[in-house]
């Protein structure tokens, strides 16, 4: 009996052990940040099926930025849906029904698996955002930055959760550029990395591992070529 609970134990701690090995599979998404980068990222993440709150100040921000997203599903389908307008009409449909807004960023993290930040390049600004959801956000939530400036590191700083922060550099304009950087701190653990990795491919982009800054020129000329 006593051979038969230890195996048991032993069973079900290995069997945890591999549940907490396994990447996050993101499947709803808070974008910070309503402008052209938070915007095009909100709509690539909608178009691939995640459900996504898309966050800024103000509801004429947020208004202003699901109307430009409209208007770059209408661009997309022109060419995605070129004899096919029934079939293009259904893909924004389907893809706005995906999107939602908010004002306030703490009352919708509480069920995210995949915070991506689109603000001001400001430091203090985006170490103070992260500080104060990362009270509200749940324990599996990632946490991402767009910054193409600053250390992702020192964001992660800011947060209790720096083994489930990264970088995910998309370029402009997303909705068209494949490329996204992904970026690994020292303290990223593996299965943050490879989720980052697999939502990037998810939203139809071609993800690069970052470990340190590159050059301007040298993304400008890589999304170039991708």
């Amino acid at each position: 009996m006593a051979f038969a609970t230890r195996h048991f134990v032993r069973a079900a701690s290995s069997t945890a052990a591999t549940a907490a090995a396994k990447k996050l599979i993101v499947k709803h998404v808070t974008v910070v940040g309503g402008g052209l980068m938070g915007a095009g990222i909100a709509q690539v993440a909608a178009a691939s099926g995640h459900t996504v709150v898309l966050v800024d100040q103000s509801d004429e921000i947020l208004k202003k930025s699901t109307k430009g997203i409209e208007e770059s599903l209408k661009r997309v389908t022109k060419k995605k849906f070129a004899d096919k307008p029934e079939a293009g009409a259904e893909f924004i449909e389907k893809t706005l029904k995906n999107l939602t807004t908010n004002t306030d960023a703490v009352a919708v993290v509480h069920s995210t698996d995949l915070v991506i930040e689109a603000i001001v390049e400001n430091q203090e600004i985006k170490n103070e955002l992260f500080k104060r959801l990362d009270k509200f956000a749940p324990e599996h939530t990632i946490f991402a930055s767009n910054t193409s400036s600053l250390q992702i590191t020192q964001l992660a700083n800011s947060t209790t959760r720096q083994d489930r922060f990264g970088g995910l550099h998309f370029f402009n304009p997303v909705p068209m550029m494949k490329l996204v950087e992904v970026i690994k701190t020292p303290m990223t653990s593996q299965k943050t990395f490879e989720s980052l990795m697999d939502f990037s491919k998810a939203v139809g982009k071609s993800p690069v591992s970052c470990k340190s800054c590159r050059s301007l020129d040298w993304r400008a000329s890589a999304g170039a070529h991708l």
